[in-house]
């Protein structure tokens, strides 16, 4: 089954804790993708030597477009039917990989979210309260990075109907339940970031940016009809 997966990373000047994810994602027998979104520091080069396949954008594009370059990348070699992305800051951690699998096997869902509502600052919390309100979706930690898609899931992400979103996280899941797929989240430890900081949650300023972005996407969902006649499930694994 580890032949089907492939682990996708964007990554932006990482160089710090990259190679230790790339290496243990190898470990465990992941193939790794990483996406280096036209970092300055060595990311390109420690990824590399740590044994991931590593695409280098040649603009600052931003994680869901760095994301769908590595989605397309994979999708293309036909021979992945499960797509995990993951960050490179040292939240997400390779060896729950496995929970998002079994997860996955056990439901038959098409997207894994893997959430930890434990790390959310005031800030994160709100804006997972607000959307969690207006969106309807039955999901906690609204801006988790860590998730497993299906190949139905990715051809929907790699459709013209995506490629405008800012975030990979509210308007790729709605748009994926207007196609009338199946959520699940599972909980699990995320560590603190080894590096850097949130590009959301670094001020107010940037949270209510993000707020209004997304209210966008969120207002084009009430505005939309679904794709198909298929509804979508959502599902809560408690802490």
């Amino acid at each position: 089954m580890l032949d089907s997966v492939v682990v996708i990373i964007p990554a932006f000047n990482e160089a710090e804790s990259i190679g230790s994810i790339v290496r243990e994602n190898v470990a465990f027998g992941y193939s790794t993708v990483v996406v280096d979104d036209c970092s300055t520091d060595s990311t390109f080069v420690v990824a590399r030597e740590a044994g991931a396949e590593v695409i280098q954008l040649p603009c600052r594009s931003g994680a869901w477009a760095a994301i769908q370059a590595g989605m397309l990348y994979a999708y293309r070699k036909k021979k992945y039917d499960l797509f995990v992305t993951m960050d490179a800051d040292g939240q997400h951690q390779p060896q729950f990989i496995s929970l998002l699998l079994e997860n996955y096997d056990r439901l038959g869902v098409n997207v894994i979210i893997g959430s930890c509502i434990q790390r959310g600052s005031l800030a994160r919390r709100l804006v997972w309260h607000v959307f969690y309100l207006l969106t309807r979706l039955k999901i906690r930690d609204m801006t988790s990075g860590f998730k497993l898609y299906d190949r139905q899931a990715v051809e929907i992400l790699l459709s013209p109907k995506a490629v405008l979103f800012d975030y990979q996280d509210l308007g790729p899941l709605l748009l994926l339940r207007r196609h009338g797929c199946k959520f699940y989240e599972t909980s699990m430890h995320m560590p603190p970031r080894q590096n850097g900081r949130s590009r959301i949650f670094n001020s107010w300023l940037s949270v209510f940016v993000y707020l209004f972005k997304t209210f966008i996407w969120v207002l084009s969902d009430w505005l939309s009809k679904p794709e198909d006649s298929t509804k979508s499930r959502s599902g809560y694994d408690s802490i």
